[in-house]
């Protein structure tokens, strides 16, 4: 008997000591950049390795390394090769899982880049990348080992780092959260243009709670990236430009939707800064952006309605928010990107498949559900489960009237938004219980 509570003892030492090990303990002040090719269609898919890199300085999370605050549709791990246990996780999303639920994939074959950044281990390990569908399932997964000292790994420190500015600096890369503001279709010769609208941009993200509130915990910092010409492509204008990181309108043959393929040349533009979440700023007025969970921000500068967009896509890349807004008639590109059966990961919809994992806490005792809107809800921003969200009219639920994820007249996140990403603000900076 002695033996036994010896020995169970000592496994509640090494477990104990296990759930407090630190960062350094496991990891090297180094990031190790993971270039990807995702590439397939409806039907299959596949992860492939393009690159591995490395350069000095870990900007990203130090607390709650083995789990994540929401599943998102992709997700990467690193296993310690010896153990087997998990070191870190990361969830994201991706363009090419978008593209996957268009018309288009159904015939096609195409690829699309991607980009992840983990801590270098101390050790061998391995990286496991994972594409989820709309139901949660599997589509695609891949192992690759790391070998910290492998000499193929590039070394990326020799790269000089464009040009940045500081326009918030509340404490250090381990301290805080690190934001970039990128130009893109800016040239050399309207910087100038750039930076005071990327100051627009980081002011107005602040003054919505709960950035406000957590300004403390966050790094904003201005990133020069030069263009070749001014303004961004335009396909339904037959526009085309050189631009830092080739974004165009047209994405999907949506005419506002604005992003960019290549995700491997945004991060050759910030080797060496600093940036855990990133927007890009676009200098044109068309009106449209685009917003990513954990992959990047892209939105246009001078539109009328810069300011409330720009909230609005960093709600998605940020604080992994869903669109609340709906259409009478689905396009291509929203048909069929959530599956009625199944209870989508993001925290600001419910199919009500499994509401208690939602906002349900935060209905008022008695509130019906669905929730009949009112001119006194949407002005007080009352939570309450409205049908119609995630793009659909029926059968997916939002929890305002009024949000700054469904509507440019809002001048706030609802109450669940706002629950939702200061969770991610807290998952970030401070240690958490598991949530996975």
């Amino acid at each position: 008997m002695r033996h036994f509570f010896t020995l169970l003892a000592c496994v509640v030492i090494s477990l104990t000591a296990a759930s407090a090990q630190s960062f350094d303990d496991t990891f090297k002040d180094v990031t190790l950049r993971i270039d990807y090719i995702f590439a397939g269609n409806a039907t299959q898919q596949i992860i492939a390795v393009d690159e591995f890199a490395r350069f000095d300085v870990w900007a990203g999370r130090r607390v709650n390394l083995d789990s994540v605050p929401v599943r998102g549709n992709g997700e990467v791990k690193l296993i310690d090769a010896e153990s087997g246990a998990t070191l870190y996780r990361n969830s994201f999303s991706s363009l090419f899982q978008e593209w996957l639920s268009t018309d288009e994939a159904k015939t096609e074959v195409k690829s699309f880049e991607f980009t992840q950044l983990v801590p270098m281990p101390k050790r061998a390990a391995i990286v496991e990348t994972t594409l989820f569908n709309n139901k949660g399932e599997v589509q695609a997964s891949a192992r690759h080992k790391i070998n910290p000292d492998d000499k193929l790994i590039r070394d990326l420190n020799s790269r000089a780092a464009a040009p940045h500015e500081y326009l918030l600096k509340s404490g250090s890369s381990q301290e805080c959260i690190d934001i970039v503001i990128m130009a893109e279709g800016y040239t050399a010769e309207e910087m100038d243009v750039f930076m005071r609208d990327a100051q627009t941009a980081y002011e107005e993200i602040v003054s919505y709670e709960p950035f406000s509130s957590h300004k403390h915990r966050f790094n904003f910092i201005a990133v020069k990236a030069a263009s070749k010409q001014s303004d961004v492509s335009v396909p339904q204008n037959g526009e085309w430009k050189q631009t830092a990181v080739n974004s165009n309108f047209m994405t999907f043959y949506s005419p506002r939707y604005l992003t960019t393929n290549s995700v491997h040349l945004i991060h050759d533009n910030l080797t060496g800064i600093p940036c855990e979440h990133l927007i890009i700023l676009a200098n044109t007025d068309t009106y449209g952006g685009g917003g990513i969970y954990n992959s990047y921000t892209l939105t246009t500068a001078h539109n009328p309605y810069f300011k409330p967009v720009v909230v609005h896509e960093f709600g998605h890349s940020f604080g992994a928010l869903a669109d609340e807004y709906f259409y009478d008639t689905p396009d291509e590109h929203t048909e069929g990107f959530y599956s009625l059966d199944y209870e989508p990961w993001e925290q600001n919809i419910t199919s009500l498949v499994n509401f208690e994992s939602k906002w349900k806490d935060m209905l008022r005792k008695g509130e019906e559900i669905p929730t009949e809107p009112t001119a006194k809800r949407e002005k007080r921003y009352t939570v309450g489960v409205y049908e119609g969200g995630g793009y659909m009219t029926k059968g997916m639920y939002r929890p305002a009237v009024v949000c700054r994820m469904r509507d440019n007249v809002a001048t706030q996140f609802c109450p669940v938004c706002q629950r939702a990403i200061e969770r991610i603000i807290l998952y970030n900076t401070e240690p958490q219980s598991k949530k996975e």
